[in-house]
């Protein structure tokens, strides 16, 4: 087993920060060794006629992956878009992309030129420094946390400014040093992105698992109390739900349940009060939300939702309908309550019970039609309040949904604490490495000798470097529902 150890001997800094490098290291400012936003005026006549990759925002990662399909003439991108060469750097300086860490080595560039959204720092290494030591620079936690607290402008779309990327002082090791940082740091990152990938497909699998529960549930494949189908089914005469158990009906959802209700209602005594105040990000994906904002009536009146407890809230703007945002609002500590205005409101009437009609909102099928029927501009659409309204859901017998729910709310649960069992895992690996690469890049550790001696490619390495995570292959489902009923991290 081998162990990482520091440096022999270190000098102080000066920056809060960065506080001690080894002593052989020096500190620069990010200018002295890179330039900074480098202009298209250096690109010749003739390669102005030629083709190059396009790089929106959207298609680099948070995790230096960047998408390089999509080619275009030089021409149309010549003017309005952010120009870079193979080789360089790009970080976004836009919130919150930035503070997501969207960024990019260039090194596999198909074309020798690119451009992309302007929303991007160019950063082009001198001699003194490599391309990938650099990138590693940039995506250090600290450099993030100060870089956003340098941002300027309005709120939103706040950016961070050039001299901040170009006065920023660097550990600067030689360069032998440099490209055996790069060597450990990329073994144990593919590493660490192959037990991320097992435990994003285990979360996949939970997930489905979870979607086929709910759907067999609600839509009357299996009784609930049986575990066997019904004796007797009819066609529902909808493509998507086929057929249903004979006793039950099959209703537009407006026939059970008010959407969108009108403030109006609401008595004057209640005005004068306080409510619970629910923007989006509040909602989650797995039906929890946050009450802990309170304030005035007075203050969300005009320009938000209105909501009452029991109701249910679903995400109408893309992607937080995608993703399921959403809740039954058994629990609101107020009796009314104002959230976005990119919620939908149902109020179950007395034909459905409102924990079922969540579980109805929550169908893979729901979410797919739902999509499917959006309108707006890119980026800005919205599911259509007449969707909600016309969409054609099972209706058992109020017993029956009584039980239905009953049995999801005790299946789910097992599935939620598997998922979030894998969600905890992935986010301690997610600070182990950005602790990692902050101690090595940083000269905290020295790396040299466990660089030297690292085979290109051998799958039990990991252990030798004492990497907390496990092996590559993902657990089964059983293995996964396991983990959580032991309550094993």
């Amino acid at each position: 087993m081998i162990f990482l150890t520091p440096y022999p001997a270190y000098k102080d800094t000066g920056i809060e920060w960065l506080g001690q490098i080894p002593a052989h290291w020096e500190v620069r400012r990010l200018k002295r060794v890179a330039q900074i936003n480098p202009s298209k005026s250096e690109v010749s006549n003739p390669m102005r006629d030629g083709h190059a990759v396009f790089l929106p925002m959207e298609r680099v990662g948070a995790d230096g992956q960047y998408d390089i399909s999509e080619i275009r003439p030089i021409s149309e991108l010549w003017n309005g878009f952010t120009y870079f060469r193979r080789g360089d750097i790009i970080i976004a300086k836009i919130t919150p992309c930035f503070e997501n860490g969207k960024g990019a080595w260039l090194e596999n560039l198909p074309t020798e030129i690119g451009f992309g959204s302007t929303e991007f720092h160019v950063i082009r290494p001198h001699k003194e420094i490599t391309a990938p030591y650099l990138y590693r620079i940039t995506t250090l936690s600290e450099f993030r946390r100060l870089g956003t607290d340098a941002m300027t402008g309005a709120a939103g779309q706040q950016r961070v400014p050039a001299e901040f990327v170009a006065n920023f002082s660097i550990p600067l090791p030689p360069l032998d040093e440099q490209a055996a940082i790069v060597r450990f740091l990329d073994f144990v990152d593919g590493r660490m992105r192959r037990y991320a990938r097992a435990q994003q497909q285990t979360i996949r699998l939970l997930t489905e698992y979870k979607q086929s529960l709910i759907h067999h549930a609600v839509t009357g494949k299996v009784n609930v109390c049986t575990g066997a189908p019904y004796p007797t089914y009819k066609d529902s005469g909808i493509e998507w739900l086929g057929q249903v158990p004979i006793h039950w009906e099959v209703r537009r959802l407006k026939q059970v349940a008010r959407v969108n209700p009108c403030k109006s209602e609401m008595p004057l005594a209640l005005r004068n009060g306080q409510s619970v105040f629910l923007p989006m990000e509040r909602v989650g994906t797995d039906g929890r939300y946050d009450t802990s904002d309170i304030r005035p009536i007075s203050e969300l009146w005009n320009g938000y939702t209105y909501f009452r407890r029991g109701d249910i809230l679903v995400a109408k703007i893309t992607p937080c309908f995608e993703n399921g945002k959403g809740a039954w609002l058994e629990n609101l500590p107020t009796e009314i309550g104002f959230g976005s205005t990119e919620f939908h409101v149902l109020r179950a009437q007395e034909q459905i019970t409102a924990p079922y009609l969540y579980r109805i909102t929550t169908l893979s099928e729901f979410r797919r039609l739902g999509t499917d029927t959006m309108t707006g501009a890119a980026g800005q659409q919205r599911v259509p309040e007449e969707f909600v309204a016309n969409f054609p859901i099972p209706l058992p017998p109020l017993a029956e949904q009584g039980a239905i729910v009953e049995y999801l709310d005790e299946q789910t649960a097992r599935l939620d604490a598997a998922i979030a069992a894998v969600q905890r895992r992935l986010a301690l690996v997610g600070e182990y490495r950005a602790r990692l690469i902050a101690d090595v890049v940083t000269g905290k550790l020295d790396v040299r000798a466990v660089a030297a001696e690292l085979p290109e490619a051998d799958a039990g390495a990991a252990d030798a470097l004492r990497t907390p995570f496990a092996p590559d292959d993902a657990p089964t489902l059983e293995e996964a529902l396991q983990d959580a009923t032991d309550g094993h991290e």
